[in-house]
């Protein structure tokens, strides 16, 4: 039975008591209007209940702060609870009792009353408090809209309650029902029932529903993903049961057993240091224990099969006969002196030392001179495997060090590839086109190459892939490369660099009668007796249909003639003869490409030759200038870099300071404009060694003085006038005598380099040397006596002073 009690709190202040029986609950917190069934166990509770059905059923529930607690004291239990009817009371045969109990309203404990058997309780009602409106609406439908997520994510949740909440607009009621049905920690809900306010009570329940439905759609991303895990392992686990299944019934396994066995006896035969024996060893008791269909197995297979292919000690006898080595150069390539006495010094060396480190040479030269080809003749002349490797493009270090074995597919870099495929551990190994490799994300190549190259350190060259140390120090290395530039200098510094200059005419010559057109004709399936070549027909190709320091396109143009000649031969029988002539090369080859050996046809003002390098060979570079009226202004076009753009400012600057001497008004730059061009304006062009070459030309127009046609020049200029050494001499001396230039300019300091030149070009063309600019226009200008060209210059007079009489001694008197 209830009493209820009315007593005076405070002035005005009245409030209802109840007496009734409570149950400490355990890890439990009931909410108004949920119906809940509780299994009791505790003595002093069955005895609250029973007195609870023979009243008129209500009792109090309160939550225990600590549940493991079997008799609670009255500080153990919250003040808060929830105010039952007892709908249902079942004792079970155990001696524990069953109850159906339904929350009618919060009530909080005003104090414990005296009772041996149950705990009893004075207890006051706690009214809740709501007004109604549109944000009161909002909330409702926010926190329907939610539980309805969260019992779809939750299948704890009944849809009878979800069902149920739809035609509930009391946001109190709403509150309590959906906290009833969260799993959440008992503090959390015992919050919720304390919350008195319906609506501030609404919005935590519905931050509490948001919350949770975040962790479970989480919980069921998770749970997802392990069942997909899952699943598929149970299926490979299944498959690799009926593979094994398969297996057996084909003889498979038996196939597994060989292959291992003949991996046995393949590292028993291979000759392999300590390091690489231990390591395969180790691998292949791996691959004994693995799954022969499995990913590892074939990737372990692979790494044990590479190990075993590398020529760890394999290597070839080379040859030390001197003779026949440069009897196979001399063969193979005509000209390229400085490369062939270098190996044969290596030889030599090697004769005498029956072991030293491998050289590294750098062949840098322009295309088609034979680098290449040369690296295959000293493979045959020393008599070792050759195997090539080109660098161009290659921007990834790992193609040289390759990747490690945890990345799918990977592969050893190209130096242990190249090296498998030699089958020697001591090849020529012909770096082709070491200075186009570049550089991005992925690293440097060139970085990677510093260990290759270097005779110190490539002895334990170690690829990512084998991750063992491989000696490369029997190795040949042979780089070439266009030009040096691209190559880094901690690269260029472990290499020995040669140079290899153009062909001369002469040499080209040789090359086609010697290798060119023998090959040309094997190719086309002609004879020496369908087809001929006269001298002349052969330079005319190389005048007038290349321009070029090597001899590739002048196998092409060989090798067009040919194919025209087959036609002829196919057409007319195989006794058919052909004799190529220079007349008849037109007829072939079309109309010439290239103007050869024209100079100008007179001598020109204001327009003289200079030589210039290019990666291709030597150039001619005509340079003009011509007087415009003007403020002073100096033009320069013909896309001229920077550094030739300042040597035409210089060559200027040497020209005002000579102009009293040749004869020049001092101010004479004042009103007019020079504009210096230098021809094939599309052609980026750079250097300061055309410095005499615009002084020359400035001076011709100037003076109105022509410049002689047939005279070539090279040479940086100072403001003093001094001339400087330049480079690539050989090369633009042979682009002289290319074109019929019968004087060629030098710079006084290149005098030591004139022995590179070939001495039949040296017949061919006078070589001037000069140190300062006044001996270049001397030599240059058409003049009928060079040494009036300067005026001597005389220094200015100085007036003499005017004569003023001593005063007399009649003024003095005054």
């Amino acid at each position: 039975m209830i009493f209820r009690l009315n007593r005076t709190r405070g002035e005005g202040d009245k409030k209802n008591l109840l007496i009734v029986p409570m149950l400490p609950l355990r890890d439990i917190v009931i909410f108004p209007h949920m119906v809940v069934p509780l299994f009791i166990g505790r003595e002093r509770s069955i005895n609250a209940l029973e007195y609870s059905m023979g009243q008129d059923k209500y009792i109090l529930l309160c939550a225990q702060k600590d549940p493991r607690k079997d008799e609670p004291r009255e500080a153990e239990i919250r003040k808060v609870g929830t105010l039952a009817s007892i709908l249902q009371l079942l004792r079970l045969p155990d001696g524990t009792v069953k109850v159906l109990v339904e929350g009618k309203a919060r009530a909080q404990i005003r104090q414990y009353l005296p009772n041996a058997n149950f705990y009893q309780v004075e207890a006051e009602e706690l009214p809740e408090t709501w007004e109604y409106s549109s944000e009161t609406e909002a909330l409702r439908r926010a926190a329907v809209s939610a539980f309805e997520t969260y019992a779809k994510l939750n299948k704890k949740v009944p849809q009878e309650s979800l069902q149920a909440l739809t035609g509930i607009d009391d946001p109190g009621r709403l509150a309590d029902i959906i906290s009833g049905h969260l799993a959440i920690k008992t503090d959390e809900k015992q919050g919720l029932l304390e919350s008195l306010d319906a609506l501030r009570r609404l919005e935590k329940v519905l931050g509490v529903l948001n919350r949770e439905n975040e962790i479970l759609q989480i919980e069921t991303r998770i749970k997802n993903r392990v069942k997909k895990q899952m699943e598929k392992t149970q299926r490979e686990y299944y498959l690799n049961e009926q593979m094994r299944a398969i297996q057996k019934e084909m003889g498979e396994k038996e196939d597994m057993k060989g292959e291992i066995q003949d991996l046995e006896r393949r590292i028993r035969k291979k000759k392999m240091p300590v390091e690489a024996t231990a390591k395969v060893k180790h691998e292949l008791k791996k691959l004994k224990l693995m799954s022969p269909m499995s990913a590892e197995a074939t990737v372990v297979r692979n790494y044990i099969d590479w190990i075993l292919s590398l020529p760890w000690h394999d290597k070839t006898r080379d040859r030390y006969d001197i003779t026949e080595a440069e009897r196979i150069l001399e063969e193979d390539h005509y000209g390229l002196e400085k490369p062939k006495e270098r190996i044969l010094e290596h030889l030599a060396v090697q004769s005498l030392v029956k072991k030293i480190k491998g050289p590294i040479l750098c062949l840098v030269g322009p295309p088609g001179v034979g680098k290449t080809s040369l690296a295959k003749s000293v493979a045959r002349a020393l008599g070792r495997n050759f195997v090539r490797l080109s660098l161009g493009g290659v921007r990834d270090e790992a193609e040289i060090r390759g990747h490690r074995r945890t990345y799918i597919g990977a592969m050893p870099g190209k130096i242990i590839q190249s090296l498998k495929k030699a089958k020697s551990n001591n090849p020529v190994f012909c770096l082709d086109e070491v200075d186009k490799m570049s550089m991005d994300f992925r690293g440097d190549p060139s970085a990677a190459l510093l260990e290759v190259l270097d005779p110190e350190q490539n002895f334990s060259f170690n690829d990512h892939y084998l991750d063992l140390d491989y000696d490369l120090s029997e190795v040949m290395f042979i780089t070439t490369a266009n030009n040096l530039y691209g190559i880094p200098a901690p690269l260029q510094d472990r290499m020995e660099i040669i140079r290899l200059p153009g062909y001369t005419e002469v040499e080209k010559l040789h090359i086609a009668e010697q290798f060119l057109i023998p090959k040309q004709l094997k190719a086309n399936g002609l004879t020496g007796e369908n087809v001929t070549f006269s001298e002349n027909a052969i330079y005319t190709i190389i005048r007038q249909y290349t321009r070029e320091a090597g001899v590739r396109n002048l196998e092409r143009e060989l090798a067009s003639v040919c194919r025209k000649v087959a036609r002829e031969v196919a057409e007319k029988g195989t006794d058919h003869n052909v004799k190529v002539n220079s007349q008849a090369i037109p007829k072939y080859l079309g109309v010439p490409k290239f103007r050869f050996g024209r100079t100008e046809e007179k001598d020109e003002v204001g327009l003289s030759t200079g030589l210039a390098w290019t990666e291709f060979g030597g150039e001619l570079l005509q340079t003009e200038v011509v007087v415009l009226p003007g403020r002073g202004k100096l033009l320069i076009t013909g896309k001229l870099g920077e550094v030739m753009q300042e040597s035409a400012h210089a060559a200027l600057s040497y020209v005002r300071s000579k102009a009293q001497s040749l004869g020049l008004p001092e101010d004479f730059y004042r009103k007019i404009d020079l504009h210096v061009h230098v021809p094939e304006g599309a052609i980026p062009k750079d250097g300061p060694s055309a410095g005499i070459t615009i002084a020359t030309s400035i001076v011709s127009a100037l003076l109105k003085l022509p410049v002689k046609r047939d005279v070539a020049m090279t040479g940086e200029i100072t403001l003093r006038g001094r001339v400087l050494p330049i480079g690539g001499l050989k090369e633009k001396i042979i682009a002289a005598h290319r074109h019929q230039i019968k004087t060629v300019l030098i710079p006084q300091d290149n005098e030591k380099d004139i022995k590179e030149i070939p001495a039949r070009i040296l017949k061919a063309v006078e070589l001037v040397l000069v140190d300062h600019a006044d001996d270049v226009l001397k030599q240059a200008l058409v003049l009928d006596d060079p040494e009036s060209l300067f005026k001597p210059v005389l220094p200015p007079v100085a007036p003499e002073p005017a004569y003023i009489p001593a005063p007399g001694p009649e003024i003095q008197a005054h």
